[in-house]
């Protein structure tokens, strides 16, 4: 799964081309319509300043395997088992006083 950030971030700086402004990091980040994260908006600002054009960003996330979301299950449940266990005993304390 990917998100393209190039239409966005190139709508952010035509703006501020147009108000006559010489984009920066500060104004580019203050003109986006939705986050983008702050490393990508750098790599855009300069590369459009080397060719004139903002270069196609995008960040590609990798889905976990099923495998490795079982195991953060099992991860999960292991730890609420425990807390489960210690409020019992907590439970089974306070009520033999």
């Amino acid at each position: 799964m990917s998100t393209d950030f190039t239409p966005i971030l190139e709508q952010a700086i035509q703006s501020l081309l147009r108000e006559g402004k010489d984009p920066s990091i500060a104004l580019v980040k203050s003109r986006l319509s939705q986050p983008v994260p702050m490393p990508l908006i750098i790599s855009a600002l300069q590369r459009w300043k080397k060719s004139g054009k903002v270069p196609k960003i995008e960040v590609v996330t990798s889905e976990k395997s099923a495998e490795e979301k079982i195991e953060a299950l099992e991860g999960q449940v292991k730890a609420l088992t425990a807390r489960l266990e210690a409020l019992e005993q907590r439970l089974i304390t306070s009520n033999k006083n």
